[in-house]
């Protein structure tokens, strides 16, 4: 009995030296709202193609700082690609060019808690380099010599495009009504369409082989993200969530010309 009674007590005092940290260099508990393990695994983000070179960069910085995480983009159309979860594609984050396309996903039930916003963009008339037409405004996008570039109205750049063309009180003939606005910037970028309506942050991306035109009504959109209700890497997906819309992520938007929500 009393071997057994020793026994006992030498095995409480080593639970309770475990339990307090002892003074003799035991681990510290974890601070408060530390991961409880290192994101690991594949991480599938839908994401707007606006954001494709942004996240891109945010995508090497979280692989470097986690070796185990592998973040795999499906970039295109915010609305396509809210489709695609409402379809039942598996993807772990969704991030998309405006609330209303978030709107619907959330409607849907794909989605985990509440979408944040965590960047804004403007929408600009975009030429080629030197501007051959002379465009000089919103009203040449009516001309149909023009050969005009628009994305499709259900994307939210289309969406964007249609609600500056109504506050300046213009009819567009457009020649082409892209998938996204990457395509429609890409259109420009080769000579292919004399003026077209994207994102200044795409506008950027295409360097010297665009030029922006100044209009008088500025139109922008609001970038949500969140986590997918069916994610199969739910720890992962949190982990990018957080940074997009943390310090990291803001840096990077910030330099491709994006706002601060």
């Amino acid at each position: 009995m009393s071997r057994a009674r020793l026994t006992l007590a030498v095995t409480a005092a080593a639970l309770l030296a475990v339990a307090c940290g002892g003074d003799d260099g035991g681990s510290a508990a974890p601070p408060a709202g530390a991961p409880a393990t290192t994101p690991a695994g594949t991480v599938t983000v839908l994401a707007a193609a606006s954001l494709t070179e942004s996240f891109e960069t945010l995508a090497g910085q979280l692989e470097d700082e986690y070796p185990d995480l592998e973040i795999v983009y499906s970039f295109g159309p915010s609305s396509g690609l809210v489709e695609q979860v409402l379809a039942g594609a598996p993807a772990d984050v969704l991030a998309t060019a405006d609330t209303s396309t978030m709107d619907d996903a959330v409607a849907g039930g794909v989605v985990d808690g509440e979408p944040v916003i965590f960047a804004r963009n403007t929408l600009a008339l975009a030429v080629p380099a030197g501007n051959p037409d002379n465009v000089t405004g919103l009203a040449d996008l009516a001309n149909e010599d023009l050969r005009v570039a628009i994305c499709e109205p259900q994307v939210p750049c289309g969406g964007a495009a249609q609600r500056l063309l109504d506050a300046a009180g213009v009819t567009a003939a457009p020649d082409t009504l892209t998938t996204d606005v990457k395509e429609a910037a890409s259109l420009v970028a080769l000579g292919e369409a004399d003026a077209a309506l994207i994102y200044v942050t795409d506008a950027a991306a295409e360097g010297d082989a665009v030029e922006i035109i100044e209009v008088a009504d500025a139109v922008v959109n609001e970038y949500p993200v969140a986590v997918l209700a069916d994610a199969p890497n739910p720890e992962g997906a949190r982990a990018v969530v957080d940074a997009i819309t943390g310090e990291p992520g803001r840096t990077v938007l910030a330099e491709a010309g994006f706002l601060e929500p």
